[in-house]
């Protein structure tokens, strides 16, 4: 706990401590700690190792961050870069994570010993198509931290990228780049990751394809990039997301398939235990390196490791000491982990296993083998997502609801397309028996997908749209730790601490409720590309009017989803055309709602009208398609004020920008991934 606040506030309140510094004080608390301990001051001695550790995490937090920051021009300038991974394609472009090595400034080159990380994004063409990962190139281009969203109650995704050490982005256009070279050399990771590839590419040879071979490089070597949205979707809906990401479930069936082979020398011949166990733990870590070191799956492979560590000697059970260990260590060496999604989902449900799991376990006692399996695997599900649903209902504003049905079907196929998916590869020198097993597993994993299709589109099978805030989820925590000390025992001080938890948690979910309850009004959204018009009502009713006939507002329902449910809006009819309702008039682009008028212009539709009595609007909205200015419209519109959105482009808006100071007519700038709420 000392650790992990010292992480929070080292990344909520950076002081850029330089490391001289930090040793320094580090070395003068050690020597405290010694000095205290001998002279047996307890309490003193406590608060040293309490300064110590939270010390420590707040400067190996700001240590982390701190290489993250760049110094960035404001001008475009000409960098070296090397393609780090590879090539990713993007709907529109090429993404390369790449190392920026250095960049001129005024002729002189100036080296980055940083090494920092750079997201750049090319244009599709059959140049861009051909790099890989290793090619050095010269890029021409602005480099730019990454945008902080404005959207409220939006994803924070300049955050995110710096916790993965990314300093920044940039775009870089056609002709502005050229290939230099390129290095064979690879880190350990990069080969693990080049083998992971290998492993993907050889499913592909073997005829699987689609939704099998996304679902199949997920579970076994945690390569999501085939997973479509779809896919997505349904595991998401029907609860089995989980098994998408590498955790603890694989690396038990992993270790289960090691401990059975091994466990059989070790009987026979004693000695051969212990070097046995170390190489499965070896094993362990090369198939959690070959996934990349994801947080969850690291968290699994430690354990795994304490847990046969403590074998050797006698047979130990994992407790709930080994697992705040486990998180210790990661933590210590990986402070960023703790705001991973993985990370904390991992470790609540492994927490609330080993907590509740054997009380829910203790309430029937079940004598047949077959049903005692059952029974363990229907508790551990129950107890693992009472952990973790108020997180992810925090996270994704979903609960499924038939995950327990859900759990007993896909757990024991998921163990089956891993042994054989392992059986697949060991068969790799013979394939004609590898070509007999191929069509055993594309049934297990079509089996698996329409079985959870199926689960998806059973009545009720998720609940969307929930809305909880960091305070409702803390006090949420606090209500289960209060509800699990009453149950463990039954007495009145317990049962008055769970009822103020959940008195607390009441009072502030209603209170969040009534703040966030929506208005009427109109706002303005220029999020991910897609301008339009929110026409809002005091209820959960609301229309979306488009600025464009055609246009995919999927982008920007993803955006909004969040805000719109913390307001517990339904989804907005979307209007892409006259529309006619009892509170919203649509005709020609002009918006008349609750005795307020809106003039979309998107296009040239009033280029050659004329009229002697300019009609009133409130609001004028120039979004991208209009190629005039302010000054062609006043002689239609007498406008309340100027909306201009950063569709346009940035010359016309400085025209209009121009023109409205010039009419003094009153403007509001809608900029890029913004929102204005008006009236």
């Amino acid at each position: 706990m000392l650790l992990a606040g010292g992480i929070v506030c080292g990344e909520a309140f950076p002081l850029h401590i330089p490391v001289e510094v930090a040793l320094l004080v580090f070395c003068l608390l050690c020597g405290v700690m010694v000095v205290l301990y001998r002279c047996e001051r307890t309490g003193l001695f406590g608060g040293a190792v309490f300064l110590f550790f939270f010390g420590y995490g707040y400067w190996i937090t700001d240590h982390r961050l701190a290489q993250v920051r760049y110094d960035f021009s404001k001008e475009e300038v000409i960098c070296k870069v090397s393609v780090c991974e590879e090539p990713e394609e993007k709907e529109r472009s090429i993404l390369c994570r790449s190392v920026v090595e250095g960049e001129w400034k005024d002729t002189v080159f100036v080296r980055n010993d940083g090494r920092p990380l750079f997201l750049l994004y090319f244009p599709k063409d059959s140049l861009s198509r051909g790099l890989r990962r290793g090619d050095r190139l010269l890029v021409h281009a602005k480099l730019t931290p990454p945008s902080v969203s404005r959207i409220p109650d939006g994803f924070d995704y300049a955050r995110y990228l710096r916790h993965r050490g990314v300093s920044g982005t940039a775009y870089v256009p056609e002709g502005h780049w050229m290939k230099t070279g390129h290095s064979d050399s690879r880190s350990f990771r990069q080969a693990a990751l080049d083998m992971r590839e290998k492993v993907v590419d050889l499913y592909r040879s073997l005829g699987f394809q689609g939704d099998e071979l996304a679902v199949l490089s997920a579970l076994t070597v945690g390569d999501k990039d085939e997973l479509s949205d779809e896919i997505v979707e349904t595991y998401s809906v029907s609860g089995a997301s989980h098994v998408l990401a590498l955790s603890g479930l694989h690396i038990g069936f992993i270790y289960g398939l090691f401990f059975f082979f091994f466990s059989r020398l070790w009987l026979r011949w004693h000695y051969l235990k212990i070097p046995l166990s170390l190489l499965i733990i070896i094993l362990l870590w090369l198939f959690a390196l070959l996934t990349g070191l994801p947080a969850s799956l690291v968290r699994s492979v430690t354990m795994c490791s304490l847990l046969i560590l403590a074998g050797i000697q006698s047979e130990q059970v994992f407790s709930l000491d080994s697992l705040l260990a486990t998180a210790f260590l990661m933590l210590f060496f990986h402070p960023l982990w703790l705001f991973d999604v993985g990370f904390q989902l991992s470790f609540l449900s492994v927490a609330s296993i080993l907590l509740i799991q054997p009380r829910l376990y203790a309430v029937w006692k079940v004598k047949n083998v077959f049903l005692r399996k059952v029974w363990g695997m229907m508790t551990v599900s129950v107890a693992a997502q009472i952990g973790v649903a108020p997180l992810i209902a925090f996270y994704f504003s979903r609960f499924s609801t038939h995950f327990l049905l859900t759990n007993l079907f896909v757990v024991p196929l998921v163990a089956f397309v891993m042994y054989s998916a392992v059986l697949l590869l060991v068969l790799t020198p013979f394939p004609f028996l590898q070509g007999l097993l191929v069509p055993f597993t594309k049934a297990l994993l079509g089996l698996q997908n329409e079985g959870l299709r199926w689960i998806e589109r059973l009545p009720y099978s998720s609940v969307d749209g929930i809305w909880v805030d960091f305070g409702v989820l803390l006090s949420l925590y606090l209500f289960l730790w209060c509800a699990y000390r009453f149950f463990r025992m039954h007495t009145g001080r317990n049962a008055c601490w769970c009822m103020a938890a959940l008195l607390i948690t009441l009072s502030l979910y209603t209170g969040d409720r009534i703040c966030s309850m929506p208005r009427a009004g109109i706002v303005f959204y220029n999020v991910r590309g897609c301008p339009a018009v929110h026409c809002l009502t005091d209820g959960r009713r609301s229309w979306l009017v488009c600025t464009d006939s055609l246009a995919d507002v999927s982008p920007l329902h993803q955006a909004m989803s969040s805000h719109w449910n913390r307001m517990h809006l339904q989804p907005p009819v979307v209007v892409r055309g006259n529309y006619t309702d009892g509170a919203l008039w649509v005709e020609n682009q002009i918006v008349s709602y609750a005795g307020k008028r809106v003039c979309i212009v998107s296009d040239g539709r009033w280029e050659d009208w004329v009229t002697n009595a300019p009609l009133p609007v409130d609001y004028l909205y120039l979004a991208k398609g209009y190629s005039g200015s302010v000054s062609d419209l006043v002689s239609l519109f007498v406008a309340g004020k100027v909306v201009v959105d950063a569709s346009l482009p940035a010359y016309q808006r400085r025209e209009i920008l121009e023109d409205c100071i010039r009419l003094k007519l009153p403007y509001k700038i809608l900029e890029k991934d913004r929102v204005l709420e008006e009236w």
